[in-house]
């Protein structure tokens, strides 16, 4: 696999049972995972009884025997007592994942460069298929190749919607493909709109209203004027491919994923680097009019240091900015986001789980937090990372850890997206590395 291989851990004694092949069948219901003690052993039938889980007890992580010699090592992670984490499958520099609607797991692996990311991407769209149940992929297919700058992945509408560089495209999917059935079609073209050649990233999703909503990344030298210019932003696309304005004032809005309860959508903003007296990284909700204020402000009433209008030379207004309530400090990159739908415990159900990428050449802060969102209106619940933020630690939970040892040897969390079945599958795109996570009890 081109990964260490599995590190000696405490074997789960053979009592646990093999899960049957009905593991990894995707389900519409959302039972909820009944309540374990946090040493209990996963239950018949659970994902987490599938040879090759490791288990994390008060004791320390314990690996359920039989599974593939030369699965990589899984026990640096540190997860709450009462998960399990499973390898999947390879994927270079896998910047995306999404389900297809019939249960495959597709995922973006782009070859241009990024300033955060690995190498040797495969410039496609892969699936990957478990068809046996056993919790590891079966293959790695190429879907669409000749993509290389690919990232944004979305399934709506009976079309997988996928990005090509400054172009959104899509193709006709039927349940079961895996190779493609049709041929892509233009859905929009972004260039109408300035574009940055290191925050190439397009990002989609659809709302439960069926709004498209994409992304498109500013810059880092990008000059405050008093005009509000749009670069980076927030857009919505219409029927007839063309693109209007939702929300601006982003350098890098590198995530974007809606959730239906409540027809809430949220996107992660990567702040002006280097920012780290005022600025702050944001996940926020896509609202239309909001003005994050980038490039002029860090957040409402506070201007970047050292900032002024380039064309009047006064103080930047930051009065009207939108008032962020989920926050991290610069550097941390929140990357990937997704909504846990009520099949996980308590603390962990319902919330936004968000993947954190870490400082650029350190890794630091890199690992995955769980925000608590308000129940009436499904935003985020005031939380943050910033010292002297005043919120409740509540409401800001770390779910997972290990990828900051200081060795780089773990790679770095990106993409994640929740299976139908309640599994949360994520992305490494610096080593390659795809594994799910679930609770002890969580059945198919």
């Amino acid at each position: 696999m081109g990964l260490p291989r599995m590190r000696a851990v405490v074997a789960i004694g053979a009592v646990i049972a093999v899960a049957g092949a009905s593991c990894g069948q995707t389900t519409s219901s959302r039972r909820p995972t009944p309540p374990l003690g946090a040493d209990a052993a996963p239950p018949h039938g659970a994902f987490c009884s599938l040879p090759g889980s490791v288990v994390w007890t008060t004791q320390g992580p314990r690996i359920v025997p039989g599974g593939d010699s030369g699965a990589p090592d899984l026990g640096w992670l540190q997860l709450p007592a009462g998960f399990c984490a499973h390898f999947f499958a390879t994927v270079k520099t896998v910047r995306q994942l999404k389900f297809a609607p019939d249960g495959d797991l597709f995922a973006a692996s782009p070859t241009r460069a990024t300033t955060g990311g690995g190498n040797n991407g495969v410039a496609g769209v892969v699936v990957l298929p478990d068809d046996d149940h056993d919790g590891s992929a079966d293959s790695s297919i190429t879907f669409l190749g000749n993509l290389d700058a690919v990232q944004g992945l979305m399934f709506a509408n009976g079309y997988l919607y996928y990005q090509d560089d400054t172009i959104v495209r899509r193709v006709a999917f039927r349940e079961g493909d895996r190779r493609p059935s049709a041929v892509s079609e233009t859905v929009a073209d972004m260039t109408a709109w300035p574009q940055d050649r290191t925050h190439w990233p397009k990002v989609f999703d659809m709302a439960r209203d069926g709004t498209i909503y994409v992304s498109n990344g500013g810059s880092q030298g990008d000059a405050c004027e008093s005009t509000g210019a749009v670069r980076g932003a927030i857009f919505k696309l219409t029927a007839d491919g063309s693109t209007s304005v939702v929300a601006k004032g982003f350098r890098n809005p590198i995530a974007l994923r809606c959730e239906s309860n409540h027809d809430v959508c949220l996107a992660a903003e990567l702040a002006l680097d280097y920012s780290w007296t005022v600025g702050r990284e944001k996940i926020v909700p896509v609202r239309q009019g909001d003005d994050w204020g980038y490039p002029c402000c860090a957040t409402r009433d506070t201007s970047y240091a050292g900032t002024a209008y380039t064309d009047t030379h006064q103080a930047p207004d930051c009065s009207g900015v939108s008032a962020e309530t989920a926050s991290f400090v610069i550097g941390h990159t929140p990357f990937g986001i997704d909504f846990e739908t009520g099949r996980w415990p308590p603390p962990w159900a319902g919330r936004a789980i968000v993947t954190l990428h870490g400082d650029y050449g350190t890794w630091a802060g890199a690992r995955i937090v769980a925000i608590a969102l308000d129940p009436q209106t499904g935003l985020p619940l005031p939380s943050s990372e910033l010292s002297g933020a005043g919120t409740d630690p509540a409401n800001m939970l770390q779910f997972a850890s290990g990828w900051d040892d200081g060795n780089h040897d773990h790679g770095r969390p990106a993409a994640l997206t929740f299976a139908p079945d309640g599994r949360l599958f994520l992305g490494d795109d610096w080593n390659g590395a795809v594994i799910w996570i679930a609770p002890i009890g969580l059945l198919p």
